[in-house]
């Protein structure tokens, strides 16, 4: 009864709520924002970066994707797949905030690396901003506040990582992988060609770079099985899934990582050595619903 009417309201300001999402289908950022609309039942529109020359999204001085427009009587630009879906989940359930006040709690702020790269971090980005009332009926227990952010960092620190290193591991995978991107993207002919070919081969070396920098084993498959399985274990025998009855936002954020691998064979290694496919198939219902 209560996801019902939290769902019924949810909906009211999807008319007013114009959602226009900036992406590339496989970037594994992207498909969570699409996999937590969706879950809501939010209307968007999707404008297909090309990731070579990303003129679609000149307009902006941030250069990655997702960027999220959403007009809510005015034009407000999200940036950060994380913030995207914090906030927006925020705006759904409160009503006292308009949006833009909304991601002013999420400010960006600038950060140095180790390798004295200047980042944008956003402040609080697995926080919902909720009066009392409304965290209560959201987590009616504070561990299942702390559980949620943990594992939707989790999602952004850890699995995510994984993805590329697996996609691309043998040459052969990564011609599979750039296949599918160039027929998911938006690319010219030739363009769709040249990205194919150079990129499978760049993307190869670059994942080898990356199994380095966050110390993977040498069979990458290892790592991913043993993330997918921990947050199997998380999710636990009892509950359908984090959320309980529903998906949490930890659970549409997993989900949306692992899905960008669908149709590849590091997708069908995972579906057959670990033991998510129950889960998986669960989120995919819900969300189809």
């Amino acid at each position: 009864r209560q996801r019902l009417r939290e769902h019924s309201a949810a909906e009211l300001p999807a008319g007013s709520l114009q959602l226009t999402l900036y992406q590339y289908k496989t970037c594994p950022f992207c498909s969570k924002v699409r996999a937590f609309l969706d879950y809501h039942g939010l209307p968007y529109e999707i404008v297909e970066v090309n990731p070579i020359m990303r003129k679609e999204i000149k307009f902006s001085s941030y250069r990655k994707v997702p960027i999220l427009l959403a007009n809510a009587g005015s034009p407000l630009q999200l940036n950060d797949s994380s913030v995207i879906i914090s906030a927006i989940k925020t705006y759904l359930i409160s009503r006292r905030n308009s949006l833009e006040e909304i991601v002013s709690f999420y400010p960006p702020v600038k950060t140095v690396t180790e390798k004295g790269k200047e980042v944008l971090e956003y402040e609080n980005k697995y926080w919902l901003m909720l009066d009392e009332k409304e965290t209560k009926r959201v987590y009616p227990v504070k561990e299942v506040r702390v559980e949620e952010m943990k594992w939707r960092k989790w999602a952004d620190d850890w699995l995510v990582h994984l993805i590329s290193p697996n996609v691309y591991r043998t040459p052969k995978e990564a011609l599979a992988s750039f296949d599918y991107i160039v027929r998911e993207g938006k690319f010219g002919t030739l363009e769709g060609l040249f990205a194919k070919y150079v990129g499978a081969v760049a993307m190869f070396f670059v994942s080898k770079r990356l199994k380095k920098r966050h110390q993977l084993r040498d069979d990458v498959r290892e790592d991913l099985y043993e993330a997918v399985n921990e947050w199997v274990k998380a999710v636990g025998k009892n509950r359908l899934f984090m959320g309980g009855k529903q998906p949490n936002l930890a659970d549409l954020a997993v989900y949306g990582v692992l899905r960008v691998m669908e149709g590849l064979e590091a997708f069908d290694d995972m579906m057959l050595h670990t033991n998510v496919q129950p889960w998986y198939q669960r989120m995919e219902e819900v969300i189809q619903k």
